[in-house]
């Protein structure tokens, strides 16, 4: 952590291209799944991750930011690597760190020594496949010295402006970096400027081309209790009647993209050597999935891998009485398909927010989207040294939500309780609600204060 913030990048791969080759290259050990984008990465790669452990793979998932424990950015078998295994994988690569500081002078950052980290300990295992989170950006971030078999981008929007990019194309093109000769992108819905920005690149290096809405999607949706049932028109053949307990239509479109990148992967694995094609064909021991047409992924197994599949801290409902949701959305585009999500799924009557942010954010942009689902708001701040202070966040609400609505304080904690005791205060105990957004940090937060079981 001593090695500086990790939202900061400098633009070259040269310093941990250098680490993985004193590593011997870990990270081309096994196919790679690169996923980048604004909003849904996350939940996408982990629903990519869950379809290849239900073929019966050993998957290796590195995502970003935790929310709890930094051992949860690099997973195995969906489980986050335990403590030991962590201080070993740091006490293996460390010399080698050493090594790459004297040569160029400038220090490794925290997020290039943590996905060496990653990479290295996905080699261990081994791995079958290893679904990899972009951090920020594509072309410069540290995972793009692995080569994506298939490279995912998830919806483009406007986010980190400061370090990507002030336009949606300019942050198309740093993202367009992971697309890679000879792969497979899988491309969620666009727009159009960044459509325009990645099929330019796919055409450069020769990639193949799959899109959402015209090679795949999601052809029927319907709420259902705990989340929704999807039908899904995939690159090979139609999955009809998936339940998926993730809620909204921007979920639903995650796990369209996540169907396609495996179907991708298992059709095109041969790239990435015999060992790729024989994982991606694997089935598990003792399990009988039958049915699909030619290459086609077996239905049964896609209806059991996302049944089984979560996304904590995305729509993720945490209590009842009143009802607390914890949501990580923090752009203005996220925070739309929150609200829309919350306006289908959910039939609150009054519905009280706990909102905390970091100080680089859209702040007011997503307090714009955030209005007109709720009552009132309460202000504070996460643990991060990021997260703006109270009084600069209540300058902002006020000016939106008008100063009868906003509420000050100074903890997340105290900040929980008064959003709960507003929730209740109509006596509509049922129809009450409590959304905890704004970060990573902060649904983290929240998660470790409400005592939430860890169930990744």
């Amino acid at each position: 952590m001593s090695r500086g913030v990790e939202w900061e990048i400098d633009p070259t791969l040269d310093r941990v291209r250098d680490l993985v080759d004193l590593l011997g290259e870990p990270q081309r050990a096994y196919p790679v799944i690169h996923v980048a984008g604004t909003n849904g990465k996350t939940s996408t790669a982990r629903l990519i991750e869950a379809l290849l452990r239900e073929r019966g793979l050993r998957t290796g998932l590195y995502t970003s930011p935790e929310m709890t424990t930094l051992r949860e950015r690099i997973a195995i078998d969906g489980e986050p690597i335990s403590e030991e295994r962590f201080a070993e994988t740091y006490a293996d690569v460390q010399p080698y760190v050493e090594l790459i500081d004297a040569k160029h002078g400038v220090r490794l950052s925290f997020f290039e020594v943590l996905t060496a980290m990653a990479f290295a300990a996905f080699a261990d295992a081994p791995v079958d496949v290893a679904v990899v989170e972009v951090g920020m950006g594509g072309s410069w971030d540290a995972t793009n010295v692995a080569d994506g078999t298939v490279a995912v981008v998830t919806p483009i929007g406007l986010d980190h402006t400061a370090y990507l990019g002030e336009t949606v194309e300019e942050i198309a093109g740093e993202k367009a970096g992971i697309i890679k000769p000879g792969s497979v992108a899988v491309l969620a819905q666009q727009p159009v400027a960044a459509a325009e920005v990645l099929l330019r690149r796919a055409a450069e290096v020769g990639a193949a081309v799959v899109r959402e809405g015209i090679e795949y999607g999601v052809t029927g949706r319907d709420v259902a209790v705990g989340g929704q049932m999807l039908d899904v028109r995939g690159l090979r053949g139609a999955y009809e009647e998936i339940f998926l307990p993730l809620f909204g239509e921007h979920h639903a479109g995650n796990a369209a993209t996540a169907l396609a990148a495996v179907e991708a992967f298992a059709g095109g694995a041969q790239t990435a050597g015999t060992a790729g094609l024989e994982a991606a064909t694997r089935i598990a021991p003792g399990e009988d999935f039958t049915g699909g047409g030619e290459g086609q992924l077996d239905p049964a197994l896609v209806r059991s891998g996302f049944a089984k599949s979560a996304s904590p801290g995305r729509l993720e409902v945490v209590r009842t009485g009143p009802t607390v949701i914890l949501d990580a959305a923090h752009n203005p585009a996220g925070m739309a398909a929150t609200v829309a999500t919350i306006t289908e799924s959910f039939s609150f009557t009054r519905l009280v927010g706990v909102f905390a942010a970091a100080a680089d954010k859209d702040v007011a942009g997503v307090l714009d989207q955030l209005e007109p689902v709720l009552a009132e708001l309460v202000v504070t701040r996460n643990s991060s040294v990021r997260s703006l202070p109270p009084e600069e966040l209540y300058e902002q609400a006020e000016q939106i939500f008008g100063p009868d609505r906003v509420h000050l304080s100074e903890r997340l904690d105290d900040a929980i309780d008064r959003a709960i005791g507003l929730a209740e205060e109509t006596g509509e105990y049922q129809g009450a609600g409590v959304l905890i957004t704004g970060s990573v940090v902060t649904v983290g937060d929240a998660r470790t204060l409400l005592r939430v079981a860890d169930d990744r």
